[in-house]
């Protein structure tokens, strides 16, 4: 008989005990202690067998393909087993079932609202932000602090972390606290400071409007840090607006230009001497269950507007109207980056700004990097373990 194995990396603590197990003709239906009532397809069971022949210990990672089994293939016995569900399968498998995994896994109506309920939701923000702030070397130190960082950081999209050393490369030693860097054509990590030869608006000393990084790749970076070695110079504020709290106000405002900005794709262009990135793509992203999941903006990196000619006049009117709600006071957060401070942001979800600044009143120097999104959530999973 195989026994049962732990089925990932993760930990699923018993929030219910199995009560009694129904064998019917295409499904083992689970009732629970609390009364709740799950029905399992001997397809899904089958697939999800953890047993060592199924499952390898060592990766974790499945090695049983569904169409490997029988496809009319039937439980013969289903029963509670101390505790587990216990299931022999037609042609001799069985299976054993942790009560703990089964009820996190459930796809009953109930507990998939429950699920749902259970996702972090986003936090989002206007003016009146009460701004996470974070110590370097408790984040550099403590997994706790760390993890609490990361989680503001998920949930709220901008968070600030003080007392970072100024010298030039610190950035790179609290990024990998999180992950590894990712590198674009800017650098692993890059300087922004006004240069003659700048090939990005980001390299003047004028306004920079609201923008996310990158607009122009398939896959937008998911965060993105600016630390400040040294600000001496006047003006060179940064801004920041919640996309996602911009898009909602949107979607309740005006739902037809709401719709606009998730099905009009517009290209955004980055060209320089040595590269031509371009992508085409909506303003407004939405994930699997229609939630806000990404902005794609930069107005200094926008080709022009290729749709239909009788779109064409709802499009513009639906990118003014976004363009004109970030710079409302209502949405704006406005703070001056002191040095051995840090911003890290969600690059696409929080759009950031800079006020123009006079190079000719002192230095100004940032450095920045970028870590995907997905780099962000496994260190948060890991941490929580």
């Amino acid at each position: 008989m195989q026994t049962a194995a732990v089925a990932d990396f993760r930990t699923y603590p018993k929030i219910c005990d199995l009560a009694e197990a129904q064998l019917l003709d295409d499904q083992i239906r689970v009732r629970w202690a609390d009364g709740r009532v799950s029905p399992f397809h001997h397809q899904w069971l089958r697939d999800n067998c953890p047993c060592a022949a199924c499952v390898y210990s060592v990766t974790r990672e499945q090695v049983l393909e569904i169409v490997d089994v029988d496809e009319h293939l039937s439980a013969i016995d289903a029963r509670i087993d101390q505790g587990f569900l216990s299931v022999a399968w037609s042609g001799g498998h069985r299976s054993q079932y942790d009560p703990g995994w089964l009820r996190a896994h459930a796809y009953d109506d109930e507990s998939r609202a429950e699920r749902r309920a259970a996702k972090p939701q986003s936090r989002l923000w206007d003016h009146t932000l009460s701004l996470p702030v974070f110590d370097y070397a408790a984040v550099m130190e403590a997994p706790d602090a760390l993890l609490q960082w990361l989680l503001a950081l998920r949930d709220t999209g901008l968070t600030q972390i003080r007392g970072v050393p100024t010298e030039p490369g610190a950035l790179a030693l609290i990024a990998h606290r999180i992950s590894f860097i990712r590198e674009s054509n800017f650098g692993v990590l890059f300087n922004v400071q006004s240069k003659a030869d700048a090939d990005s608006n980001a390299y003047t000393a004028f306004n920079l409007p609201l923008h996310s990084d990158l607009p122009t790749r398939e896959l937008q970076p998911g965060l993105q840090f600016l630390h400040c070695l040294m600000n001496d110079a006047n003006g060179g504020e940064s801004i920041f607006v919640d996309g996602f709290a911009i898009a909602n106000t949107l979607r309740t405002e005006d739902p037809e230009a709401f719709d606009a900005l998730c099905e009009i794709p517009v290209e955004f262009r980055n060209k320089d001497r040595h590269s031509d990135y371009r992508r085409l793509a909506p303003i407004i992203a939405l994930d699997a269950l229609g939630d806000v999941a990404e902005i794609r903006m930069a107005n200094f990196l926008r080709g022009p507007f290729d749709a239909p000619v009788e779109q064409m006049p709802l499009l513009y009117r639906a990118y003014r109207r976004f363009i004109a709600m970030t710079r409302e006071a209502r949405f704006r957060l406005v703070r001056r980056l002191n040095p051995g401070e840090l911003w890290c942001f969600d690059n696409r979800r929080t759009l950031h700004a800079r006020n123009a600044f006079d190079p000719a009143s002192g230095a100004r120097h940032f450095q920045g990097c970028y870590i995907d999104r997905d780099e962000l959530l496994s260190r948060i999973l890991v941490l929580q373990r």
